[in-house]
């Protein structure tokens, strides 16, 4: 039974450096979008407002083997929650631009051509029909100004408030891209267990087709019966419907991960199931340093402190409506007329014209819409305070979770590997014993089974451990950022 033995060293190698993939990729290798800037909320969002995501949609080659960080790369520039995400950002530092130029007088120019002609009463002793028609072409090139000199705050409240929305844009990018990572993990690493899963099917043919010969030879020397043979022939035919399941399972995992991925979804997908790679062994964290990291960390709590201070700068910006307004706007014209009269030619006029003003425009009454307004911004800040405090205690159960989660998955791990050793060796001394006429076939179909369930067991716990350790990465904010991953790999003999 070495062929069950190597096929335990062989899954435990392939999936475990692809942990190491997630855990020390950084957005060096990673956020192409951006060209590895966007590690921080101000980063991410100052990338978005320049950048333009690419209209190309990528393609996968067929008969190329993707690693895990390609994966996640064209995940990144190619899945609709990314690209959308990215918009949102760019909005968000184009609205600042906006707020900003309050600051700055409004010019604006003007060119009126006209020519109108008015009727004037007259009386008929001077104008036999008793009216006069006069004729006044107008050409008028003008330049206005408005300038805003003094608001008591307004528009600086809406600036500060327009940074807070570009850094909260700029975190939810960054969650994005996390997000999807995440997924396209998870989904990859689903791949793999399925195809392990494929593996130890084979495996669990080959035992049954072992079996059934060693009953049909049985059976031929006359130390069997018939209804053994038929025994292992069901066993046997199970152990095909098996094989046929996780071979269909394993197609549908390739097309699950191409539509994380963002292309147009299909089997024809080849991942890089690595070799000599370690599992992780322990937490390099306590659970308070995690907590500690995901509260600092995660861009989802880096968002919402923002919203709340947009939220504050909302509430400041109402109030400063009861403060009055000071502002200066002025005009300069080059007016030219040339206007005619039916009784007589009139004068002609090609002067400069201009006028100034400074205001002061103070509402006193406004039926309640500034007090409305004010309410509005401060409910809207005590909401913005109640999701914070939601999602604080959210990632803090989150971390908790993984954490137990990936105590957990480490410890049935290691129980599955016993489970599959003592299977393993139970199975051989069955099928030695039934060889030499000590136990019957019952026993042997009894620890075949065992064995099949061992391998799957163990399938099933190495995928889970890896997944649980990529999920500590996530809930802590430190997926495809630079700090040390949470879980340390176990070292085996000959590994740096």
């Amino acid at each position: 039974m070495k062929d069950t033995t190597h096929l335990l060293s062989k899954s435990s190698f392939r999936l475990a450096l692809m942990f190491f993939f997630v855990g020390f990729w950084t957005p060096q290798s990673g956020l192409t979008q951006c060209a590895g800037t966007a590690s921080t909320p101000g980063s991410a969002s100052d990338c978005a407002a320049h950048a333009v995501p690419s209209g190309k949609v990528a393609t996968l080659d067929p008969k190329r083997v993707y690693t895990l960080p390609e994966l996640i790369d064209i995940a990144e520039r190619n899945n609709p929650r990314t690209r959308i995400v990215w918009e949102q950002a760019k909005q968000k530092a184009e609205q600042l631009g906006i707020e900003k130029s309050a600051y700055y007088p409004v010019l604006a120019g003007l060119a009126v051509f006209a020519d109108q002609r008015t009727i004037s009463p007259f009386p008929e002793s001077l104008l036999p029909r008793g009216y006069s028609t006069v004729e006044i072409p107008l050409i008028q090139p003008e330049v206005t100004l408005q300038y805003l000199l003094f608001d008591f705050g307004k528009r600086e409240a809406k600036v500060d408030g327009a940074k807070a929305e570009k850094l909260a844009a700029g975190a939810n990018f960054i969650q994005a891209n996390q997000e999807v990572a995440f997924q396209v993990a998870s989904d990859y690493y689903k791949l793999l267990t399925a195809q392990e899963r494929l593996q130890a099917a084979q495996e669990t043919l080959k035992t049954a087709q072992t079996t059934q010969d060693a009953a049909e030879d049985q059976l031929a020397n006359g130390r069997s019966t018939l209804p053994d043979v038929l025994n292992a022939r069901a066993e046997t035919s199970q152990a095909v419907f098996d094989l046929e399941s996780a071979d269909g399972d394993e197609k549908i995992s390739r097309v699950t991960l191409t539509e994380a991925i963002g292309v147009e979804p299909s089997p024809d997908i080849t991942i890089d199931a690595q070799k000599d790679s370690s599992l992780p062994e322990s937490l390099t964290l306590s659970i308070n340093e995690l907590i500690d990291r995901a509260l600092s960390d995660r861009p989802d709590l880096m968002a919402q402190a923002a919203e709340i201070r947009a939220a504050d700068d909302q509430v400041r910006a109402a109030k400063a409506e009861y403060r009055p307004k000071i502002s200066l706007s002025g005009s300069a014209a080059q007016t030219v007329v040339w206007p005619t009269a039916d009784n007589g030619q009139l004068g002609y006029a090609n002067v400069t014209t201009w006028s100034a003003e400074l205001g002061v425009e103070w509402r006193i009454f406004d039926g309640g819409a500034r007090k409305n307004g004010v309410a509005i911004a401060e409910s809207t800040r005590r909401e913005a305070q109640d999701v914070m405090t939601t999602k604080h205690d959210q990632a803090t159960r989150e971390v908790w979770t993984a954490f137990i989660a990936f105590r957990t998955a480490l410890r049935k791990e290691q129980a599955a590997l016993a489970l599959l050793d003592s299977a393993n060796t139970s199975y051989s001394a069955s099928l030695e014993a039934y060889q030499y006429g000590v136990k019957n076939l019952i026993d042997v179909v009894t620890a075949e089974r065992q064995l099949a369930q061992a391998r799957l067991s163990g399938v099933s716990a190495r995928s889970q451990l890896l997944l649980e350790a990529v999920d500590l990465e996530f809930v802590t904010g430190n997926l495809l950022r630079t700090k040390p991953p949470a879980t340390k790999l176990h070292i085996q003999d000959g590994q740096k």
